[in-house]
């Protein structure tokens, strides 16, 4: 963690619905008017994607289990390198993963490849971090340490995997049964590296639908935030002030549940995003401002 250089990051798998908690960062950017790092997790995945499949006919044939939700799957150790550095100096090395084909022939690459290496921009204000790994610790890697404030996006499970299935089939060309597989294959992982996370994270927002997804590999559809719940939950060692009487007064239909955990219909989750988050942010970079003066 830095006072000079914070780190603010989302953490959530593949399919959780964190683009919405990414559209109220980035609002809460503009309206303090922040220029934000922005580095994504899936730059750090070891292998591109032909890369990966032969990793992973490999890991079948010896009857191994493999996914990019594991340590083994990517380069933990060199995105930590990145945040000390960052929290250090203000700089740091990272790259684009191209998952569609439009961001591909704009980089006039093959799609599933990475962009090169290249360093972040100069004089920003924080560094924001998007993906799998934002509260990991594992052995030889503490990715959590660095984040001087973490945001955790965990919808149900069968609800995780509709999303997952219709944003893999529509947007990025899989099959399925190719989507299905990986579910299954990466599930152990799931429970040993992704979940353990929302443990470390500052506060949660989990997405619950009030309609049929019992069988979510026969859904047609994504209910929509309409027919959405969503449960906030503060952890007991969050950085973040949870201030119950502003969110039950400015989010129509929030109710508080527990004593750290509100319920708010769905339709309000961005704007609760935003109104957790921008004093929280606001709070860091008065922090740094109070730091650059005494330095």
């Amino acid at each position: 963690m830095s006072a000079l250089h914070p780190i603010v990051g989302i953490t959530g798998s593949s399919g959780a619905g964190t683009s919405t908690a990414v559209k109220a960062f980035n609002r809460v950017f503009e309206q303090l008017q922040l220029r934000a790092a922005f580095v994504e997790g899936d730059a750090f995945h070891a292998y591109d994607r032909e890369q990966l499949r032969r990793t992973l006919e490999r890991a079948r044939i010896r009857g191994e289990n493999f996914s990019l939700f594991g340590p083994s799957g990517n380069l933990l150790e060199r995105l930590e390198q990145l945040l000390r550095e960052y929290g250090e100096s203000g700089t740091g090395t990272t790259r684009h993963y191209l998952h569609l084909q439009a961001e591909a022939d704009a980089a006039g690459q093959p799609v599933g490849t990475f962009t090169p290496w290249e360093r972040l921009p100069q004089d920003t204000d924080l560094l924001f971090y998007e993906g799998l790994h934002g509260g990991y610790v594992g052995e030889d890697v503490n990715i959590a340490r660095h984040m001087d404030l973490l945001i955790g996006v965990v919808p149900v499970i069968n609800l995780e995997w509709i999303q997952k299935i219709r944003r893999d089939t529509a947007e990025r060309g899989y099959q399925p049964e190719e989507v299905r597989r990986t579910i299954l294959r990466r599930m152990p992982d799931y429970v040993d590296y992704i979940v353990p996370q929302y443990s470390r994270t500052d506060v949660n927002f989990q997405r619950v639908p009030l309609v049929d997804t019992s069988n979510p590999l026969d859904a047609r559809e994504i209910p929509r935030p309409e027919e959405s719940l969503v449960v906030i939950h503060f952890n007991a060692h969050s950085r973040i002030r949870a201030d119950f009487e502003l969110l039950l007064d400015e989010l129509p239909g929030a109710f508080q549940s527990q004593a750290q955990t509100m319920v708010v219909p769905g339709l309000q989750q961005e704007r609760a995003l935003e109104l957790i988050l921008k004093p929280a942010i606001a709070e860091l970079i008065a922090r740094r401002e109070a730091a650059r003066v005494a330095s």
